[in-house]
């Protein structure tokens, strides 16, 4: 079943980075033909100077700006887990200047070929893309100082490998950054193993407290940021869930 999740995430993607269609969750959540890419970026946090800086890497994915959620320095290594077009990864990259870099790691290479198209068109220097799985990481050991993440855990089908591998790649001291869809109340079997669903950041999302127990297992300190319940009735008509919004430390 892991196996087929990666599957269907993997297709659902790609096309998204080759048809350029519009995308935040599934049809069936009713958001991708209702509200631009631009919109939905602006609803989560983004700043228009910030969405117009790469617009052609907004794809209208996320449920929050991990970007903004914290302090990037000058000079730091930033890791994004499912990097996508590159949106998150040229914010960061303007942070970090030439002293720092900047590394994506996504596992559909149509994606990975479309951001390092878009890094060559605004010339970013300081930003690589690796193609990947989050839950294996082609990152060395103690080499991050700072890792972000866009509504992507929720879609690997082992979170705990996930943040295990996260706490292998930061520096002691490191933090995380994650904006991620949680669960407020159980889905139904049918909601579990609806493609559109997983595809959509739903369907293999957890519990919020389950989501954070794993975190948590994995060695981290976990602090809180904001929860947003109204990301719901926005883009997911009203099925019981949030973003969740959360610095991690190593």
């Amino acid at each position: 079943m892991k196996k087929d999740i990666k599957q269907i995430v993997k297709k659902y993607y790609g096309e998204i980075a080759t048809e350029n269609k519009s995308g935040c969750c599934s049809n069936s959540c009713g958001c991708g033909n209702t509200a631009t890419n631009e919109q939905i970026a602006e609803s989560i946090g983004y700043s228009n100077q910030e969405i117009k800086s790469a617009s052609d890497a907004n794809l209208g994915l996320g449920c929050g700006n991990p970007t903004g959620m914290g302090e990037i320095r000058e000079g730091d290594v930033v890791l994004d887990l499912g990097s996508g077009a590159g949106f998150d990864c040229f914010l960061a990259a303007k942070k970090v200047g030439l002293s720092g870099r900047v590394i994506g790691v996504d596992m559909s290479e149509e994606m990975v070929e479309r951001a390092r198209a878009n890094a060559d068109k605004y010339g970013y220097k300081n930003v690589e893309f690796r193609l990947g799985d989050i839950e294996e990481l082609p990152v060395k050991d103690n080499s991050i100082d700072i890792i972000i993440s866009n509504c992507v855990i929720n879609l690997a089908p082992d979170k705990s490998k996930v943040f295990s591998e996260a706490h292998r790649v930061l520096k002691k001291g490191g933090k995380m950054y994650i904006s991620d869809i949680v669960l407020l109340k159980n889905l139904s079997k049918e909601q579990k193993g609806n493609e559109e669903l997983i595809a959509g950041c739903v369907g293999g999302a957890l519990l919020k407290n389950d989501y954070l127990g794993i975190v948590k297992k994995a060695e981290f300190k976990v602090k809180i940021l904001s929860e947003d319940k109204d990301i719901s009735k926005r883009q997911y008509q009203g099925i019981p869930l949030e973003s969740l919004k959360i610095e991690i430390q190593k």
